[in-house]
């Protein structure tokens, strides 16, 4: 039995998995990631802490750096030896992942300020909201990066058998 594998099988792995897994994490974002308390009076915005913005942002990166790892070394046990297919798939997944993990922790964490607009003084959360853009890409990068790393061991290995 061959356990060599097609690189469009890699690449839909990478598909499926970076689409599952970018869900089940946008979820676990949703649940993580500290809010914003702000403070409105009369309908007007009147004070908010920024920190929490960064903590959000970092609690997605951090996310995205577990799933670029260990989706990658799934993906680079499932054909090491043809890493180009490994790195299309893990990039692409990294894409989709990220991708799936905003829009749903930006979804599940919407909150309706406009209907705070009352006349009294509220407190309540912002949305959560990746202010980081570049954050969608940390996925993807560590992915390529395990995958250079692989690279460059196999070549190391190939240099000490000559």
């Amino acid at each position: 039995m061959s356990t060599t594998r097609k690189a469009s099988a890699v690449i839909a792995a990478g598909v499926i998995f970076g689409l599952g897994i970018g869900l089940a994490l946008g979820v676990l974002w949703w649940r993580l990631a500290p809010r914003v308390q702000f403070v409105v009076e009369s309908g007007q915005f009147v004070d908010f802490d920024t920190k929490s913005f960064m903590a959000a942002d970092v609690t997605f990166g951090a996310l995205a750096i577990v799933a670029g790892l260990l989706v990658t070394i799934g993906l680079a046990r499932m054909r090491r030896e043809h890493l180009i297919s490994v790195l299309i798939a893990a990039v692409l997944s990294g894409a989709i992942g990220s991708l799936a993990m905003w829009w749903v922790g930006h979804y599940l964490g919407q909150v309706d300020i406009a209907g705070l607009a009352g006349t009294e003084i509220q407190v309540s959360e912002t949305p959560l909201v990746l202010r980081l853009w570049a954050m969608l890409f940390v996925w993807p990068i560590v992915a390529a990066g395990v995958v250079t790393v692989l690279a460059l061991e196999d070549w190391l290995s190939g240099l000490k058998r000559s």
